[in-house]
């Protein structure tokens, strides 16, 4: 499995309503892709639920790796680059990837941590799906991922939630405008 995610940030000005507008049209091209886990179609609006600036961004969970590789040659994310440009596409090797029991998530959440030189690299492999299944377990949660850049030596933890951003949240936040999840059966 592969996690994916790329951000465009926006004039503050920027109609965000033509941005939702943007995902009503476009979110049920990806709602029976296949080899996709999921997409999710997040959205930063500046002053709502902590955000600093406007933002549009989309989160995948790949099932396969030859469907992540269409994706970027084909139709929707040539509109993708003809609208906002060509996006830097950070990519993560899925360590794990959990269905919890909420049935609609409205937020996503991101952290990422650094993994010290001096870690045994197979027991934070086991200690992070450990960690992940007790996450998507909590109350709330539609499901959690835990992925790995090996450029960078990051861990990258997703969470989609219904519930969104306290007051003291340290992680990324956004606003799900939409979520597609052609293979959300295959997620454990």
């Amino acid at each position: 499995m592969l996690a994916k995610q790329y951000l465009h940030r926006l004039p503050a000005n920027y109609s965000m309503e033509q941005i939702r507008r943007r995902v009503s049209e476009r979110a049920p091209l990806w709602d029976e892709t296949p080899g996709l886990g999921f997409k999710a179609f997040l959205i930063q609006e500046r002053g709502r639920h902590g955000a600093q600036q406007n933002a549009y961004s989309s989160l995948y969970l790949w099932l396969q790796t030859e469907a992540a590789l269409e994706f970027i040659v084909d139709q929707r994310f040539r509109s993708v680059i003809e609208t906002f440009g060509r996006p830097r596409i950070e990519t993560w090797l899925a360590l794990d990837a959990r269905r919890g029991r909420a049935a609609r998530p409205l937020f996503a959440f991101r952290e990422d941590l650094d993994i010290p030189v001096t870690a045994d690299l197979a027991a934070l492999y086991r200690q992070e799906r450990e960690r992940n299944a007790e996450a998507a377990g909590r109350a709330g949660i539609f499901a959690s991922v835990v992925a790995i850049d090996p450029t960078t030596w990051r861990l990258a933890r997703f969470t989609l939630a219904e519930e969104g951003p306290r007051a003291d949240e340290t992680r990324r936040s956004f606003e799900i405008a939409h979520l597609a999840k052609p293979g959300l059966a295959a997620i454990g």
